[in-house]
């Protein structure tokens, strides 16, 4: 437990460190952007020397360092700048936002856990078998498929078609779960799919590996119950897919830019787009900070996760 601790501690001391570099990196990428604040900010009638005069007033003409410690500073505040006009703080555009994004990957997540574990364990189970053979055609085609084509087909066929379930819009779970549900469900699967096919083959490569090995013989062979090795097995199996879960967050998170924009979800997505058609700096860098932010959050909490479960690590 205390070597859990240490290596917790450590991943955690990281995280600080990693934001920092996120911060430069998405503050200086940005900096090189064609978009010019005060000619968004003041509109195509300003002259010259008032576009001047503005950049003057908000430290646009100090050095990229100087103008980063401000932006640091800034943000330690919660203060990510404001849109273009009309005026905005991004922050407040952030938060309203922001909890769709969620709610659209972790439902994603949770779908893709739950196809990849069924996939992963039937084929390792029915190794060679006909059962091993669907799930890795399935795996390799779920692989193959955009996120956002498969969208445009279960709207063509699930809402135009059929009229199972609506093209798209976003309603409150706090309204009504069951419509919450009906909207989501769709962008969801679409982002599922990809992610949950490449998790199978983790799946299904750890298990075989681990069903190869000598304890699962011997534990077999000294007549322990089937379900207890499996459940033993699975534990050590699930490790490399962990480790692979936070990276397909942020496949998921990225993803969610074009499918909010499919299925007209007013997420995050829907601001980066705004920001990147608009010229809006402030609300592009807020925006692709924050993501990267949870991205690493994730990934550090999935790696504490691993800690907590590897064996190797808890018996040290």
């Amino acid at each position: 437990m205390l070597v859990f601790l240490r290596l917790a501690l450590r991943r955690l001391a990281m995280l600080p460190v990693m934001v920092l570099g996120v911060t430069l990196l998405v503050f200086v990428v940005l900096q090189f952007s064609p978009a010019d604040p005060a000619y968004n900010a003041l509109g195509d009638g300003a002259s010259e020397q008032a576009r001047q005069a503005f950049a003057a007033a908000n430290g646009l003409d100090d050095p990229l360092p100087v103008r980063y410690v401000r932006f640091l500073g800034d943000l330690l505040h919660g203060d990510l700048g404001l849109t273009v006009p009309p005026s905005a703080p991004v922050a407040d555009r952030i938060a309203t936002a922001f909890p769709l994004t969620l709610q659209l990957t972790l439902l994603g997540l949770a779908i893709a856990i739950v196809l990849a574990l069924v996939l992963g364990i039937t084929g390792a189970l029915y190794r060679d078998r006909w059962p091993d053979q669907l799930t890795r055609v399935l795996s390799i085609s779920g692989v193959a498929v955009p996120s956002f084509w498969l969208g445009i087909v279960l709207i063509q066929e699930l809402a135009l078609n059929r009229s199972i379930l609506p093209t798209g819009g976003y309603v409150n779970p706090a309204d009504s779960v069951g419509g919450w549900l009906r909207t989501m469900i769709l962008p969801a699967v679409s982002l599922a799919v990809p992610v949950a096919a490449g998790l199978a083959r983790l799946v299904r490569t750890s298990m075989v590996a681990e069903l190869d090995r000598d304890y699962v013989r011997t534990a077999t062979g000294n007549g322990l119950p089937r379900a207890v090795v499996i459940r033993g097995v699975l534990r050590n199996a699930l490790v490399t897919p962990l480790t692979v879960l936070g990276l397909r967050v942020g496949y998921l998170l990225s993803g969610a830019v074009v499918i909010e924009t499919i299925f007209d979800l007013p997420g995050m997505g829907k601001l980066i787009l705004e920001g990147v058609t608009g010229g809006d700096v402030a609300l592009v860098q807020g925006t692709v900070l924050t993501i990267a932010v949870v991205f690493l959050a994730v990934n550090v909490l999935v790696d504490l996760l691993v800690l907590l479960v590897n064996p190797r690590v808890r018996t040290v």
